[in-house]
């Protein structure tokens, strides 16, 4: 598990004076501020965060030393990172997606069926990319209750009682 996990993303500058379109991945979206101040993945900076206004599919912010629309420009697409010790504790069926990616994928009988490379989310609900030896495409089994009855992350893998038909 890692020790920062992905809040946000610059989505890009907004208007000329080196505001940003942001972002939230949080559960409650404003609560990105409260976070502050953010690092980038590698940790290398680290910004304040204000939020100044609402805007379709985020917010408008002010991050610290981003003064002019080319320094905004300049940071699209950058992720931006909390420590994890600063986010909530999540309940036992709740996981952030950074801890899902990597984990081994069985099925109930003990076949492994590969391995997360990534969890989507189009709308409605997570689905878990699945990539593997044995698998001409990544399949997308949904994140669920049903599809996916046990979670370990002590044992870094995941039980999986997919559909029929998808593997």
């Amino acid at each position: 598990m890692t020790d920062l996990i992905c809040i946000g993303a610059v989505a890009g500058s907004f208007g000329v004076r080196g505001e940003v379109r942001l972002k939230s991945f949080c559960a409650v979206p404003e609560d990105i501020e409260s976070y502050s101040p953010l690092k980038s993945e590698d940790g290398s900076q680290s910004f304040s965060v204000s939020l100044t206004r609402v805007t379709n599919n985020g917010f408008v912010a002010i991050l610290g030393g981003i003064d002019t629309k080319e320094q905004a420009d300049a940071i699209k697409g950058l992720r931006l990172f909390a420590p994890r010790d600063a986010l909530p504790l999540l309940p036992d069926d709740e996981y952030y997606y950074t801890d899902l990616t990597g984990l081994e994928v069985f099925d109930t009988g003990g076949t492994r069926l590969g391995q997360v490379k990534s969890v989507e989310n189009h709308g409605a609900g997570d689905l878990l990319e699945i990539h593997g030896p044995g698998l001409k495409d990544t399949v997308l089994l949904p994140f669920t209750l049903a599809a996916v009855p046990t979670v370990d992350l002590e044992q870094g893998r995941i039980i999986a009682d997919p559909p029929d038909g998808l593997f």
